[in-house]
């Protein structure tokens, strides 16, 4: 449940944070004639999202096993593809977010309407179709046949709603650029789980071997049912009888991503010295 929590949290701050910077800049700069077709672009981007999940949610379940297997495989991969590249993207452009987003608002309002509509449905649009599928496969790992997962999911989103309003009412501060760093090292870990999860799902229909060929198993020290197997489960996407190859992903994802997520901004480019020119 905590892993879902901290998806819901970390994606819907980002789209709670777009939108208070698109609304507080059209307020700011006495421009609340534009605010309608903000809310417009806004409301359909949110709308495309919520379609999106049904679709993957309800569409899946009319295929066979193997079928759901292999979409759930796939999905999962491709979710923590467009993730991990949110998290890089997200902790080098924090800082600079509002005065992207204000620039992008300024050509928007030179545009037109249809012009404000579209920039709101895509600032929005893109953290809301990620956000959906991550949290599809995300939950499609964790799945105990509970709600607690979606559970998480709603209880994340709406914190990030709430911080949201506070930040637009400045009634809460923080640093941005570190609570990205941190909630991004932890998605790392949970986006680790996913992948491998997503592996397994292709190993159980059969795109790929070694599903017999188990690294471990610990169930009887961690049952799968216990209150700590399902923590486990629920924070890390943690199996007890992993096969290698998910344990093999695990760590080839895990180990070099968290390293260069977590590496100082400055460390690892380049230093360019100038040579003075020599007579000859």
């Amino acid at each position: 449940m905590f892993s879902n929590y901290l998806i819901g949290l970390r994606e819907g701050l980002e789209a709670s944070l777009v939108v208070c910077i698109l609304i507080a800049y059209l307020v700011k700069t006495d421009r609340r004639d534009a605010l309608k077709p903000i809310w417009t672009g806004i409301g359909v981007a949110v709308a495309l999202a919520l379609g999106f999940g049904c679709a993957l949610e309800f569409g899946s379940q009319e295929l066979t096993f193997q079928a759901q297997e292999a979409l759930g495989g796939s999905l999962s991969i491709l979710a923590v593809a467009l993730v991990t590249w949110m998290v890089f993207w997200m902790r080098r452009t924090a800082r600079h977010l509002k005065s992207e987003l204000h620039g992008r608002l300024d050509a928007a309002l030179a545009m037109g309407t249809g012009a404000l509509v579209a920039t709101a449905f895509l600032a929005v649009g893109r953290e809301g179709l990620e956000t959906a599928l991550f949290v599809w496969a995300s939950v499609h790992a964790a799945s105990d046949g509970t709600p607690r997962p979606l559970l998480g999911v709603a209880l994340g989103l709406l914190t990030a709603v709430l911080l949201g309003w506070l930040f637009y009412r400045g009634a809460l501060r923080i640093d941005l650029a570190r609570f990205f760093t941190w909630t991004g090292g932890m998605l790392v870990v949970v986006a680790a789980g996913v992948l491998a999860y997503g592996f397994h799902d292709l190993q159980e229909a059969d795109f790929l071997p070694g599903l017999g060929d188990k690294a471990f198993d610990i169930s009887s020290a961690i049952p799968p049912d216990s209150w700590y197997g399902t923590l486990l489960k629920g924070v890390f996407n943690f199996q007890p009888d992993p096969t290698v190859l998910q344990v093999v992903v695990w760590l080839l994802y895990l180990v070099p991503t968290l390293a260069l997520f977590l590496m100082p901004a400055g460390l690892g480019q380049r230093r360019t010295t100038t040579t003075p020119a020599r007579d000859s």
